[in-house]
Parts: C-alpha cells; structure tokens; sequence
C-alpha cells in the first residue's frame, strides 16, 4: 500500500536479532540501525578527518540506516542459516532484493528516487566497504557487551567478529578498534574516570 512506508520503517523494532543465541538484552533491527549508522559515520570521519581519505559521513550514516530495511519484511535469518551455502545466500539476496522493491512501492514516485540507492545498496564501494564494517563492528560490540555481562554464549561470536574485522585491514576501522573499543569495555563509574580533585 502506498503511503505504507514509513509505517513499515517504525516496525524494524519487532524484528529481533541473535535468533539462535541467550542474550542478556535483547536487540531488535532497529536499534542495531542506528548503532551501524553511528559507526559508519564515524568510521567515515576517520577516514576523511584523521587519515586524509575520501568519505561522505552523512552518505555512509543513511546507508547504514537503510541496510536492514529489507528485513521488515523477511525478518532476520540467523547468520549460520544464512552463510550455510551459496545456493541459500543467493536465494536469500534475492528475497532481499524483491523486499526492498516492494518497500519503495510503499511511497509516492517522487520520493522513490531519493531512498532507492540506500535500499537497494546502490552507491560507491567505498561506502559500502564503510555499512559493511560498522555492521560488523556493531555486532562486535554486542558480543563485547554480552561479555562484559557473564554471558559465555557469545564467547565464540566474539572472536569471529573480530578476526573478519582486522581481516578487513581497513586503516579507519583499526583506528577505531584502537581508540574508541575499550570504552565498551568499562563501567559507567569507569568511563566517568576518577572524581575531580577539589580546588
């Protein structure tokens, strides 16, 4: 139904994630969205910013938000079901690609071109290679998190996410495992740091 769009958008929140694993707290696609466009943007300030390079941050923050849209409609299926074969990722992609069709028939022609690069991933390499690492940072810092709470489940998972992220020798994500990770890592008292001496 035309005018559906946005509707649909809101209802990410119900799509849970980790379908397969105990997590601690929960994760829906909607708050995984915007965790990825946070360190997308973040990680394209680095790029542009700190190392030199070429990067459109507010670009790689809308793809990023977009990037699971398709799963409003497919929901999210586990990593090992998804990766199991070729034959199953293709089929998969291709129910992904039609869902992300019928998304775009949910708004008015005029407003299609604006949102079909982000939903159907049309846009550089270098913003793709972007949304792909801060997914998969996002889902390292989830396994981080769960760590931190006692939750052995994602011990595994942990270590998975970050060999394929130093596997990805991208300088602007190395960076970030550098500066930014060990946060995720503290409490919040430990993050404060100490009290401020008095004067």
């Amino acid at each position: 139904m035309e005018g559906a769009f946005f509707a649909y958008l809101a209802r990410m929140r119900y799509i849970r994630r980790w379908g397969l694993m105990r997590s601690t707290e929960p994760e829906n696609v909607q708050e995984h969205s915007h965790m990825v466009a946070v360190l997308a943007h973040a990680l394209a300030v680095i790029r542009r910013d700190v190392l030199g390079g070429e990067a459109d941050p507010e670009g790689a923050a809308a793809a990023a938000l977009f990037h699971d849209a398709p799963e409003i409609l497919t929901g999210d299926l586990p990593t090992p079901v998804k990766y199991f074969d070729p034959e199953i990722r293709s089929a998969y992609r291709r129910v992904e690609e039609l869902s992300a069709e019928r998304l775009l028939s949910m708004l008015p022609p005029s407003m299609r071109p604006a949102y079909a690069p982000w939903l159907r991933e049309n846009y550089d390499p270098g913003t793709r290679a972007l949304v792909k690492a801060a997914d998969k940072l996002s889902a390292h810092i989830k396994c981080l998190e769960e760590l931190k709470a006692g939750n052995a489940e994602f011990r595994k998972a942990a270590g998975q996410t970050r060999q394929a992220l130093e596997e990805m020798a991208l300088p602007e994500v190395d960076y970030f495992l550098e500066h930014f990770l060990p946060g995720f890592q503290l409490t919040l008292d430990e993050l404060e740091g100490p009290p401020a001496s008095p004067s």
